[in-house]
């Protein structure tokens, strides 16, 4: 049942569904009526309860508007962008380039509409999501070959109501979607921004000089945009992404993806672990490198399917691998104490191993998730001795993209 609490709410449902019997109310006139409605004699009364209980008031559902408006648009088939962004859009079809030359002739605003699939040439309306945004045309030029490049802001989600793909450019008539202030959720930022800055330490995404560039009105939709457009997902992952209106609800997805220790690894790459730790505390190592998680990997039936794709000889890159364990760390020795503790390069290839496999919407992290996690440790004797072997990060990339390495989930 609702409380005084919900009044705001209770206001705009009142004028919303007064709106469909063509009775027209302001918003000032809803709130004296909800306050009666409550026994109270006007609405700065009722708010100020509301502050004094120390709770805000619901915030309602995100409404869309019946009216539309119709802008020239750009239909977009490998990129799902996100407001406050700015992205450059290197455009070929001649309907596209119409469209951009219209919006920039009248200087106006642009329709970003996103396609559903991306070998759809001359996309209708059924071929586009619903969900689209409006953006601002910041650069446009020619280039040599033909094509335009343009740069374009980013603006709010919209929704598209019609699409238009005439000779003259397409175009497309949306309808606003009314976002409403969000609850204070500062420690769910903050946990969001503290895993962001993880990843991109992981990923080697280098954060602008004045990061986190929220201000000091951080409104969690507009973190979890600008965190989202920084995140490698799958297409159909980044626009269900986009699709979730609610900013709390939104911001806290944001999160749970940025949470590598959420996703499982197989029972494959967890034997591979613990072969790679029993391999240094055999030698009675202090520590477990990526020497050793090197050496459990050529076992590892996912891993050592992308280095056979990659004509390495396991036989060879093993013994070599143990060579290295016997003679190069022996000043890993250690006489007491705990021993296999897994250095911090150990775990940080763990975390980009799980990464991986939530971008290419694995299930589970396999032992090649993890071999390709160590290929950027350029320094480390495990990366180089891999390609040394033929093992790169663009072979072994291609490979699983194949389909090399996959385990049945």
């Amino acid at each position: 049942m609702r409380d005084f609490r919900d009044a705001k709410v209770m206001a705009q449902t009142l004028r919303d569904s007064l709106t469909t019997k063509s009775i027209t109310i302001s918003h000032s006139q809803s709130l004296e009526l909800v306050s009666r409605m409550f026994g109270v004699a006007d609405w700065n009364t009722l708010s100020a309860l509301i502050k004094g209980s120390g709770l805000a008031a619901t915030p309602r559902p995100p409404t869309i508007t019946t009216a539309t408006t119709r802008c020239p648009a750009v239909p977009l088939r490998d990129l799902v962008p996100f407001p406050g962004v700015v992205y450059p859009l290197f455009v070929a079809r001649a309907k596209t380039v119409n469209a951009l030359d219209e919006a920039f002739a009248r200087q106006s605003g642009l329709i970003i509409a996103l396609q559903k699939q991306a070998a759809v040439d001359d996309p209708g309306f059924a071929d586009l999501h619903e969900l689209a945004l409006r953006a601002e045309l910041v650069e446009f030029s020619p280039l040599a070959d033909g094509t335009l490049k343009a740069q374009v802001r980013i603006g709010r989600r919209v929704v598209l109501r019609s699409f238009s793909n005439e000779d003259s450019g397409f175009a497309a008539d949306v309808s606003d979607i009314g976002e409403d202030a969000a609850a204070d959720v500062p420690d769910l930022i903050l946990r969001a921004v503290t895993r962001f800055e993880r990843y991109a330490a992981i990923r080697n995404i280098r954060l602008p000089a004045t990061w986190p560039p929220f201000g000091q009105d951080r409104h969690p939709g507009a973190v979890a945009d600008t965190i989202a457009a920084r995140i490698l997902l799958p297409l159909a992952h980044q626009y269900e992404l986009l699709a979730v209106l609610d900013p709390v609800k939104r911001l806290e997805l944001v999160e749970q993806l940025l949470d590598v220790t959420a996703r499982p690894a197989s029972a494959a790459l967890r034997a591979t672990r613990e072969r790679a730790i029993a391999y240094a505390r055999e030698r009675r190592h202090s520590h477990a490198t990526l020497e050793h998680l090197l050496l459990a990997l050529i076992e590892d039936g996912s891993a050592a399917a992308v280095m056979r794709s990659c004509r390495a000889s396991l036989e060879t890159l093993a013994t070599k691998t143990a060579a290295h364990l016997d003679t190069e760390l022996a000043h890993l020795i250690a006489d007491d104490g705990e021993i296999a503790q897994p250095t911090a390069a150990f775990l940080r290839v763990s975390d980009r191993a799980a990464l991986g496999a939530q971008e290419s919407g694995s299930a589970v992290v396999t032992g090649a998730n993890m071999l390709l996690a160590i290929l950027p440790e350029t320094r480390s004797p495990a990366a180089r001795m891999l390609t040394e072997h033929g093992v790169t990060l663009v072979r072994a990339a291609k490979a699983m993209a194949d389909g090399v390495g996959r385990e049945d989930t």
